[in-house]
């Protein structure tokens, strides 16, 4: 499938790589469907829409800079995605135009599952967690100690 994107212009994508999300994202319900493009250098991917060439999110592993990060993915949710055995979490990052001050959102991780091509953003309700959790310790070199401070 070709898709266009304000990054990478003209891009090939395989089927493997479309999820769909049927509820869309968190205020942008009519975006339901995105093209999972890995990079290879470092933990991030990015959703490209596959409609729409500058709707994209940067996505990190959430365990590469939070260790200690976890939660339990409520039963609706896990019926939803139709989650047997695999289960891949990401979450949105926030570039800073100082890039010790990115952010990542633990609050809200994207859950997706590859063995049925479905993804969803799931807003964690009475979590410690928040939306701009900084991904570099104050040296700028280290990620943050733990996920909840």
């Amino acid at each position: 499938m070709i898709i266009q994107t304000a990054s990478w212009g003209e891009l090939d994508i395989a089927e493997e790589q479309i999820y769909r999300f049927p509820k869309g994202m968190p205020g942008f319900e009519e975006e339901t469907e995105f093209a999972l493009i890995s990079l290879e250098e470092g933990p991030f991917d990015y959703l490209q829409s596959t409609k729409e060439p500058g709707f994209a999110f940067l996505l990190g592993d959430p365990f590469v800079y939070f260790p200690q990060y976890e939660f339990d993915l409520p039963e609706a949710d896990t019926e939803e995605l139709d989650i047997q055995s695999q289960v891949v979490i990401r979450c949105i990052i926030s570039l800073k135009e100082q890039i010790d001050q990115s952010t990542m959102n633990l609050l809200a991780p994207v859950v997706l599952n590859p063995e049925k091509n479905l993804g969803k953003q799931v807003v964690l309700h009475h979590s410690p967690y928040q939306t701009r959790h900084p991904l570099w310790s104050e040296s700028g070199s280290q990620p943050s100690a733990k996920a909840g401070e």
